[in-house]
């Protein structure tokens, strides 16, 4: 165990990474995959046409994430609790609807995901008052 208490904008903002460490992986191991490869080739993805508006989707669905890795760490404490509370909401919501149907790697790793997303939510609505002026 630890000797001193991790602080809390650290452990959120490592969820956070870990959480998109996976999102990344299952991703790419759909790579392997015949269906999806095949889909690929028809230029379609998950049943949309891939092409500039799907592509500029997919990465806003991944920059938004990515960046509270960051935010956990600098926004004030007050935005950063509703921040990351909406935001993994929604995110775990997301991770689960798109894990229906899917593959047993896909799901096992989208369960990951809304846990550490759930843990987050949890961090950020305990997070405690501060002793001092943030």
């Amino acid at each position: 165990m630890l000797n001193s208490p991790v602080d809390i904008r650290l452990r959120i903002s490592a969820l956070w990474i870990a959480m998109l460490f996976i999102f990344a992986y299952v991703d790419l191991f759909s790579l392997y995959r015949p269906d999806v490869r095949a889909d690929l080739a028809n230029n379609r993805l998950a049943g949309f046409e891939i092409g500039q508006p799907f592509l500029l989707a997919v990465t806003a669905f991944v920059i938004l994430p990515s960046l509270m890795v960051y935010l956990s760490l600098v926004v004030r404490r007050e935005l950063n609790r509703i921040a990351n509370m909406v935001v993994a909401g929604v995110y775990a919501l997301a991770t689960i609807g798109s894990a229906i149907g899917e593959w047993n790697y896909y799901v096992a790793g989208s369960a990951v995901e809304a846990v550490l997303l759930a843990l987050v939510v949890r961090h950020a609505w305990s997070w405690p008052e501060p002793l001092a002026a943030e």
